[in-house]
């Protein structure tokens, strides 16, 4: 899950050498936690939260597959 998540995020913005993944194990669920650039910021979250909604979306999905349950939060 998170080299899905680095993929879908360096292909996105302008730094992607910027880009980091924790991931945060918790007792139901995985977190990823998702930190670019300030700069880049605008380019992950999108127009009202569009492409931010759409990765967590697709991580989400690729996690169900493996009978997972995921989230993305983005980091300042």
């Amino acid at each position: 899950m998170k080299d899905l998540l680095l993929y879908i995020a360096r292909n996105l913005v302008d730094n992607p050498d910027a880009v980091s993944v924790t991931e945060i194990e918790g007792e139901q669920e995985l977190t990823l936690e998702l930190r670019v650039a300030p700069e880049d910021m605008g380019k992950v979250i999108g127009r009202q939260g569009r492409i931010a909604k759409e990765i967590r979306t697709l991580v989400r999905a690729y996690a169900q597959r493996l009978g997972q349950k995921v989230s993305v939060d983005i980091v300042d």
